[in-house]
């Protein structure tokens, strides 16, 4: 994978207070490496064009942070436009000195000249953050920034994978391969579900000995699962494993039902559980943009992700739960019960994953979905995990919206939103809404 690569532009001219612009750049050099320690800096203010496009023209940039240390004109941004096709924040400092004498930076005037440069350039929103180096919430909106940059970097070089065609109704989560590309530059792989099966039908189970020490390790009461359907789920989380690894796969849709009841015999639900897990974004029903969804949220979240179904709402308490049939993520399971093992609700074979989630005071739900003229739209909402035991058979987790609930689901529904939606741990919305911009994708808030 190539390198991401983040490059600081400190853009002025030499007739303002160079001392207090001087040391706002090593203050913003100091805070860029804190976030970022690879992050690359010119040895000096850039307070001159040439200046800026000889340190421009060294590097390729996947995200560019020019910061007016003071007052610059628009001639400077466009120069960068014209060289780089990079992500831009632009980054203006607050006036460090109001004493009615002399005007240290003009920062802000550059600002207005570089904005003005960008939207005549691009028609896309700028990424743009006001505050000093010191100032906390500079750190927070720069950490976002660079969070999502890298995000879109790395889906550039991402492999997602489709096993087996969506099941015959659930069309909202088929993906087209030059869509994937076009939009996200993801690469769609597709494989048939029966080739990992006869793979796993024929594997010796002592070839999987590290696999069935995990699940064993993971899943609470795993062996009071039926020995073949056991050992045949083993098998077969194996196989995905062997395959996501040597593809480099980094997001799995996967068919489900009726294939692995009917044909294998035992539920893929808890090898995709076993998959998110291990941070590989497991999504079932061969949801594409849903396990698109789940990659996204886990990489700027940093943990495992739930792909549900809202199910359920409860107006009195303004909760959503959202639910499925197995396929969760065992450390995301409550402390009480643990991750524990069970059957699939309709089918009543094993194993699937069977508990409810822990709670989570900060939490986002996310969707990356489709609309019917074949753009795409990110919905983004913030909520509270509550403490609640499990909800229905399966996996389950109960939200509490920040938006009122019923006019939320109602809303969503008109609008034609898919029905499988991931329920993320943490504050991750100010970052998705960046990346989102950056991708030039409408954003749904709620």
């Amino acid at each position: 994978m190539k390198k991401f690569n983040v490059i600081y532009v400190p853009i002025g001219v030499p007739t303002f207070h160079l001392e207090s612009a001087g040391k706002l750049f090593n203050e913003s050099i100091d805070l860029l490496k804190e976030i970022y320690a690879d992050v690359i800096v010119p040895d000096e203010m850039l307070l001159s064009i040439d200046k800026m496009k000889a340190f421009i023209e060294q590097h390729q940039a996947d995200l560019i942070i020019v910061q007016n240390v003071t007052f610059a004109n628009s001639a400077y941004v466009t120069e960068i436009l014209k060289r780089s096709k990079a992500d831009l924040l632009l980054w203006t400092l607050r006036e460090p000195v109001i004493d009615g004498g002399r005007l240290r930076l003009n920062s802000l005037t550059g600002a207005f000249s570089a904005g003005y440069a960008y939207r005549q350039s691009y028609d896309k929103p700028l990424q743009y953050i006001f505050g000093s180096p010191s100032e906390k919430v500079i750190k927070n909106q720069l950490s976002n920034v660079i969070e999502a940059a890298k995000v879109k970097h790395d889906l550039k070089d991402m492999n997602l994978l489709v096993i087996g065609d969506t099941p015959t109704g659930f069309g909202f989560g088929r993906a087209l391969d030059s869509e994937m590309a076009s939009v996200f530059g993801v690469n769609l792989m597709n494989i048939e579900s029966r080739e990992l099966t006869q793979l796993a039908k024929k594997l010796d189970l002592e070839n999987a000995q590290k696999e069935q020490s995990e699940t064993n390790q993971k899943m609470v009461s795993l062996d009071q699962t039926p020995k073949k359907n056991r050992e045949d789920f083993v098998k077969l989380y194996k196989v995905y494993k062997d395959y996501i690894e040597s593809n480099n796969i980094k997001a799995v849709a996967s068919r489900c039902w009726p294939d692995f009841f009917t044909d294998y015999g035992t539920p893929v639900c808890g090898v995709l559980g076993m998959l998110n897990d291990n941070q590989i974004a497991a999504a079932c029903e061969a949801d594409a943009y849903g396990a698109l969804s789940m990659y996204v949220g886990g990489q700027l979240s940093k943990q495992p992700t739930y792909l549900g179904d809202p199910v359920s709402l409860d107006e009195t308490e303004n909760t959503v739960t959202f639910w499925h049939c197995g396929t969760a993520a065992c450390s995301l399971a409550r402390t009480d019960f643990g991750a524990m093992t069970g059957v699939h609700p309709n089918r009543k074979i094993g194993p699937t994953m069977e508990f409810g989630l822990k709670p989570s005071e900060f939490s986002t739900i996310f969707r990356i979905g489709r609309k019917p003229d074949g753009s795409f739209r990110f919905f983004i909402a913030k909520g509270e995990i509550l403490d609640k035991p499990q909800q229905f058979l399966g996996t389950s987790v109960v939200v509490k919206m920040e938006h009122e609930v019923k006019s939320m689901i109602t809303k969503m529904v008109k609008e034609g939103w898919e029905p499988h939606f991931v329920v993320l741990y943490g504050d991750v919305y100010d970052s998705l809404v960046i990346l989102a911009e950056m991708l030039n994708i409408e954003i749904v808030q709620y």
